[in-house]
């Protein structure tokens, strides 16, 4: 776990070197390659400060949507098929002494998840606990006092569902007097869960992919194979890519349990690279603001960045509630934060080949990856209701000029997503 914290704040640190590349980071943190199975980096890794309210505001109201922690991973056969790839060379006599011990690692760890999969983790809770944790001592304003009401909502699976209790249960402890109402139901995921209604989207993302023309960055295979066996001969070249892929889907997942088994050691930087570089130009397909995709695939959330307008309107008209908590997934929230042009994340790229340097999957949606609204009044009489946004806990830039960013007036952010959410509208009915 040392190691790791160290890598992560290392991690950090080359985040903000402009002359770091990718490939660069990903020798001091592996764990990056993991992208959407990267745990969340922090406080391993130190959070900014974040800049105080204009004279005279205080905070009253959080509008939030947040992924789930870290969780096991979902399907039985991302652990079985690497172990029956190793069975069938292990059956032929060709196993090296590294695969034999690697094949009976995987065995233990099947018997551990089997009975856990898509579950959270130790460090899944932890997460959550510790954003709750960081929310209360940020905004304390926002839950300090009577008949405060917090409204929190989970997709209806498990792992969705335990991050909504841990993160409820430490505002709860942290304001006692906190009236908090939970619920997971099938009538909400068409909102925190579900961006299946936009079907014509579906098209856009065959056509980008069509334009991309395959997986951009050829992965070698051989060189991995040749450590697990002697003959390699025993499994066929598909086998042998499946392998590598399946190796290193189990590799990164692994730092979202509290272990320090690793087997990071078993790739070079440049395989690690280059798989995780063909999965995010796959995110930026799917969820980004790609241009192949007509720059629409991110309208796939808008009726929940409209559900999140209409909680603050309702919120700042009637008051009622202090925080409307969302618990659901990744794929939701990535396209989410794009939609809402945090920081970087609207960079429209042409072409694929600049996809790695301009826009890193793993930046937005780790586990327990959060999208904090965060709404300010003034103390006394009249006066414009401010928002600032964080991003996994880091105040974003946003889409609207402001002379008090991160701050800006929600008016004015809420006039751009509602003319930009009506372009949307139109563009999409013409597919």
């Amino acid at each position: 776990m040392i190691k790791r914290c160290l890598a992560l704040l290392i991690g950090a640190f080359m985040f903000t070197v402009a002359s770091a590349t990718v490939q660069e980071e990903f020798i001091l943190n592996p764990d990056l390659s993991g992208a959407y199975m990267l745990v969340y980096p922090y406080p391993a890794a130190p959070l900014p400060a974040l800049t105080a309210a204009p004279e005279g505001y205080v905070p009253f109201y959080i509008n939030h949507y947040g992924r789930h922690g870290s969780r096991w991973l979902i399907g039985k056969k991302d652990y079985t098929e690497p172990i029956r790839l190793l069975e069938k060379a292990d059956s032929a006599g060709c196993l090296t002494p590294l695969g034999k011990r690697t094949m009976a690692d995987l065995r233990t760890w099947l018997k551990l998840a089997e009975p856990r999969l898509g579950e959270l983790t130790d460090v899944g809770a932890e997460q959550h606990q510790g954003i709750a944790r960081r929310m209360a001592q940020n905004f304390p304003e926002v839950f300090r006092g009577k008949d405060k009401v917090v409204r929190a909502r989970s997709s209806v699976v498990i792992r969705c569902i335990l991050s909504m209790m841990n993160e409820t249960s430490v505002l709860q402890s942290c304001f006692p007097m906190l009236n908090i109402h939970t619920d997971a139901s099938q009538s909400d995921m068409s909102v925190l869960a579900d961006g299946g209604h936009f079907k014509k989207l579906d098209a856009l993302r065959k056509e980008a992919r069509e334009k991309r023309g395959g997986s951009l960055y050829v992965v070698p295979f051989e060189r991995f194979a040749r450590t697990m066996m002697f003959d390699t001969s025993v499994l066929t070249d598909e086998e042998k890519s499946s392998l590598i892929h399946y190796m290193r889907q189990l590799a990164v997942s692994l730092q979202n349990h509290k272990t320090d088994y690793t087997l990071y050691q078993l790739f070079t930087d440049e395989e690690l690279f280059k798989m995780w570089a063909n999965d995010n130009i796959e995110s930026y397909i799917a969820f980004g603001n790609c241009p192949h995709a007509r720059n629409l695939r991110p309208y796939q959330q808008s009726h929940l960045l409209r559900e999140m307008i209409t909680s603050a309107d309702n919120v700042i008209a009637n008051g009622g509630r202090a925080a409307d908590l969302r618990f659901g997934h990744d794929v939701i929230l990535m396209p989410l934060a794009v939609l809402m042009e945090l920081d970087d994340t609207n960079v429209s790229i042409e072409n694929f080949e600049d996809v790695a340097e301009q826009w890193q999957n793993y930046n937005i949606f780790p586990m327990a990856c959060n999208i904090q609204m965060v709404f300010y009044r003034p103390v006394s009489g009249d006066g414009e209701v401010l928002v600032k946004v964080l991003l996994n806990e880091h105040e974003a830039r946003l889409p609207v000029e402001s002379d008090i960013a991160p701050y800006c007036k929600w008016s004015e952010l809420r006039k751009y997503y509602l003319e930009k959410l009506e372009k949307m509208d139109a563009e999409y009915e013409k597919l």
